[in-house]
């Protein structure tokens, strides 16, 4: 489904991302894991449009999307979900879930989208006319989902969703990753809690310094000795 070759993205004289290349198959849960700096946001930037890479190719449906605006990449079915959510504090949570549904050009999502959204995240219906701004980090976390369910992805971008939640708003979190997915959704997921991630994970890659190091199944780098060691901050045992 997602192809990146090459990739290589700047902030100035500072290179992020260096030589970047993996692949997403459809019906996956891929996570990129590694320590903070590594790159994995500023490589769900450049998938995403809202980083112009300096080089290499990203692939959706055999489709090079390298230099296609971030509104074109969306409504070619690849809907990103920030790391700190982005909601709109200032307007209610009916309201950005609108902006969802009118993000992506090429479709319009209809009640009955709204009413599955509405099942699955039962406090987003009770605090529907509350702005947004005033909902817990676990609720504010499962509006920018649900939001990005909204304008219809086929491949979901996850940037760090369980960041500075409890535990067990962090298990929850991963439940609903593990249910999209089950559903057929495919996730390309970012995420230093590395342990929960390949825990979900079908395949996945550790990044650092802006390059892939590691890959494999998600159990066999949760099985990994350095992988422990280096990120999970213990030993597999």
């Amino acid at each position: 489904m997602l192809e990146v070759s090459d990739l290589a993205v700047s902030y100035g004289q500072i290179e992020a991302v260096r030589g970047l290349s993996f692949h997403v198959e459809e019906g996956q849960i891929v996570a990129l894991i590694g320590a903070n700096g590594a790159g994995k946001t500023t490589t769900l930037n450049a998938i995403s449009g809202l980083h112009r890479p300096r080089r290499g190719v990203v692939r959706f449906r055999k489709s090079e999307i390298s230099r296609w605006p971030a509104h074109r990449i969306v409504g070619a079915g690849i809907v990103h979900v920030p790391e700190g959510r982005a909601i709109l504090a200032r307007m209610t949570v009916r309201e950005n879930l609108e902006l969802g549904a009118a993000a992506n050009p090429a479709r319009k999502a209809t009640p009955a989208e709204f009413e599955r959204i509405y099942r699955r995240f039962p406090v987003l219906r009770e605090r529907a006319g509350g702005l947004a701004g005033n909902l817990s980090g676990g609720e504010q976390q499962m509006l920018a989902i649900a939001r990005a369910l909204l304008a219809g992805p086929q491949l979901l971008l996850l940037d760090e969703p369980s960041i500075g939640l409890a535990p067990l708003l962090v298990r929850e979190i991963f439940n609903i990753v593990k249910e999209l997915n089950a559903e057929g959704r495919t996730i390309l997921l970012v995420e230093q809690n590395s342990q929960k991630a390949l825990q979900v994970a079908d395949y996945a890659y550790v990044m650092d310094r802006g390059r892939i190091v590691l890959e494999g199944t998600g159990q066999s780098l949760l099985n990994n000795e350095q992988v422990a060691r280096t990120y999970m901050g213990g030993s597999t045992g």
